[in-house]
């Protein structure tokens, strides 16, 4: 290699080391400034999860909030008035993926798109090979691969303070954020070792075939039916069911918990007590 060349290599992977260190030194002292106490206020008002966790995790939880609010740009859509509680809410639910693990902070999304309720989005439905239906569909929340995360603010509050009902917009999104990561939106984020995908696979292959079967025959599950629609939509489903209604799911589908708690790092059943029930 000449070595004007090589000089050209060492001097691009010395300014994205650098960069990857300014950006720790900054991540580190964000989460180590002081949490306003009026946003303490929001959490325990309107993130019923957040009430539920350790304080360890809940200070983990505050420096991930001051983080997500740093890095990513958050608009409101609609004429929909950006504030704090919408900022708070949206980012400590966010940042509830990331407690007990090495964050990324969501390195594909930059944006956090918030309307007032239901948005209207494109929708183009394959017919054939060379056909497709194009129209419009209404939405709660959408997930881009890169860029942009859309969000419906009546549904995110709703969804929050309803820490019962496995449905929570905001969790759903995020994890499409995680397995988007690796490029594919496939029901398979990130892992830490390469060893771990078969497991997963095997894992949650077989709990979504059992929820399309279930879905089929009119069967309730403690999963949403929406997790049958393809392996990504059943990962998101899986995460918001693990986070809100742990216990259900630990008792009636024990091997997909686990995983999911290995996963995540964290054991949400372990949170839950009498007042919850």
């Amino acid at each position: 290699m000449p070595w004007i060349l090589l000089l050209a290599v060492l001097l691009i992977c010395a300014a994205i080391f650098g960069r990857r260190y300014l950006r720790g030194l900054r991540r580190k002292r964000l989460t180590n400034n002081p949490f306003p106490a009026a946003w303490g206020k929001i959490l325990k008002r309107n993130v019923p999860l957040y009430r539920r966790l350790p304080a360890a995790l809940r200070r983990q939880l505050q420096g991930h909030i001051l983080v997500l609010l740093a890095e990513k740009n958050f608009e409101g859509c609609g004429g929909l008035e950006m504030t704090d509680e919408i900022k708070v809410t949206i980012a400590a639910q966010a940042g509830i993926l990331l407690l007990n693990r090495k964050p990324m902070y969501y390195p594909d999304l930059e944006s956090i798109l918030v309307y007032p309720g239901t948005f209207v989005a494109e929708d183009i439905t394959p017919l054939s090979d060379h056909a497709y239906l194009e129209g419009e569909t209404e939405l709660l929340g959408e997930s881009w691969k890169r860029g942009a995360l859309i969000l419906a603010w009546d549904a995110v509050k709703h969804a929050a303070l309803d820490v019962h009902g496995g449905q929570n917009v905001v969790l759903h999104e995020f994890a499409h954020q995680l397995d988007q990561e690796n490029g594919a939106a496939d029901g398979a984020p990130l892992l830490e070792r390469g060893a771990q995908y078969s497991a997963w696979a095997r894992t949650l292959g077989k709990e979504y075939r059992k929820l399309q079967r279930s879905t089929r025959q009119g069967l309730r599950s403690v999963m949403d039916e929406y997790g049958a629609t393809d392996p990504a939509e059943f990962f998101a489903v899986a995460t918001e069911t693990f986070f809100e209604r742990p216990l259900a799911m630990q008792r009636r589908h024990q091997e997909l918990y686990a995983i999911l708690a290995d996963y995540y790092k964290l054991d949400p059943a372990a949170w839950v007590t009498d007042a919850d029930t």
